[in-house]
Formats: structure tokens, C-alpha cells, sequence
């Protein structure tokens, strides 16, 4: 069964009521693997509280996130706080499946709000970000337990990408989505950061790491941590 067909099926199934149902995910982006599941989207008035289900149904793994009209609202509002738009994206390149009017509506304000961008980063919340990684450098600079390294690496991995992204106005990624993010922004700098990283892993050599992060945010003041002080409590560093 084509994942159009089973997606239709499912939503006749299990939310024969709904108002807008979409699919989305990658078997809509033309990137659909062997082990790809369907990413459908459903709002539904008589739904109380937003969720998220995964089931196999139809002969595919099935995501459905379920939400009514105003939830969905919420969420694309905490989406652009986090600056990680993933159900706008999924509304925005969802195929409409069931529409009883709105459909196109919420697909053009998702539109809308992924070209606007996420809510952009203050100037202490860049400090913050620059603090951080001036922490887990130095770290890197000072360890000799190889294995701690390849969780200082990670972290600086996700950081830099973040950093780079929000100070420039881009959505963020996570898991596969973090090279993808920066390909968007910048096809240059996502290869100099995966030819980076690669390196590091195959290699275990961090000086190309330490190099490449210190210039990613020297344009931004470089490493920060004299006179540094959080308005906002956090936890002690352990």
C-alpha cells in the first residue's frame, strides 16, 4: 500500500471527524527509505488536549500528531521559541489529506512563520551561548580521557551549530536535521563543520575541533568567561 494510500486509510480509521489531516515527513520530500514511517498530522474540534501516537497500521509505522484548532497555535508558538520548527515544517510541506476549509490557511501561516524565522537571540542570551562553549573548550583543551572527549565534542557539535544559527536568524536542527539546517544557512560552512567534526571522529585529533569553534565565534567577542555573570539562576556545574 503507497504511504498516500495507507496515510487515508488510517485517517478514515481513527479520526473520521477530523477537519484537516496532512501528510508529511519524508515519503512527501522524496526522500522515503526502508525503514521511513508516516508523519500525519490531525486537527480535530473534538480533541480536548494535544498528543502524540506511534502505531503500525496499514503495513507502515505510523506518527500522528493530534491536535485542534487552538493547540496547533500553541505549538507553533513554542516552536519559534525554540527556535526547532518541526510542525510548521510538517503543516507547511504537508499533502492536505482532509480539509473542511482551513487547511490551505494553516499551511500558509506555517509558510509564513518559517520564512519569519525564530524569535531572535538577545545579547545575553548570545553571552550565555558563548559561555558555554568557552567551557566545553576549554575542557577539550584540558583533558587527556579520550572517551570524555567524545561527549565534549557532541555537545560542542550541537552548541556551534545552534550558535551560529541563532545569531544569524535560522532554524535549528536535531539528530540528521542539525547538517540539514546549516546547509540552508550556509552550504560552505555545513561542509567546513562535517569535514571538522568527521575528522575528529576518525582521527581523534580535537585541534582541528578547538580551531574551527574559535573562529566560529570570534565575529562574536571569541570565548568568554571573566566577568561573565547569568541574571537567571542556574544549577551549579558539578
Amino acid at each position: 500500500m503507497s504511504a498516500r494510500q495507507a496515510a487515508s486509510k488510517f485517517i478514515e480509521s481513527y479520526f473520521p471527524n477530523c477537519e484537516i489531516a496532512y501528510l508529511a515527513g519524508s515519503v512527501v520530500r522524496g526522500e522515503e527509505t526502508e525503514s521511513s514511517d508516516l508523519d500525519i498530522i490531525i486537527i480535530d474540534s473534538t480533541v480536548g488536549e494535544s498528543y502524540r501516537q506511534s502505531l503500525t497500521e496499514f503495513g507502515w509505522p505510523i506518527e500522528v500528531f493530534v491536535h485542534n484548532m487552538f493547540t496547533y497555535k500553541n505549538f507553533f508558538k513554542e516552536n519559534i521559541d525554540r527556535a526547532r520548527p518541526s510542525l510548521p515544517q510538517m503543516c507547511a510541506e504537508g499533502i492536505i489529506l482532509r480539509d473542511t476549509g482551513h487547511a490551505s490557511r494553516i499551511k500558509n501561516e506555517a509558510l509564513q512563520l518559517l520564512k519569519a524565522g525564530p524569535t531572535p537571540w538577545r545579547s545575553n542570551e548570545i553571552e550565555k551561548a558563548r559561555y558555554h562553549i568557552t567551557d566545553l573548550l576549554n575542557d577539550l583543551e584540558g583533558s587527556i580521557n579520550e572517551i570524555e572527549d567524545l561527549f565534549i565534542v557532541s555537545k560542542l557539535a550541537d552548541l556551534t551549530h545552534e550558535f551560529v544559527l541563532r545569531v544569524n536568524g535560522h532554524w535549528i536542527g536535531e539528530g540528521k536535521w542539525i547538517i540539514r539546517a546549516l546547509k540552508e544557512f550556509n552550504e560552505s560552512f555545513a561542509d567546513d563543520f562535517a569535514e571538522v567534526f568527521n575528522l575528529y571522529y576518525s582521527s581523534r585529533e580535537k585541534a582541528g575541533v578547538i580551531h574551527f569553534v574559535d573562529e566560529t565565534i570570534a565575529p562574536y567577542g571569541g570565548r568568554l568567561f571573566e566577568g561573565y555573570s547569568s541574571q537567571a539562576p542556574e544549577s551549579a556545574a558539578e
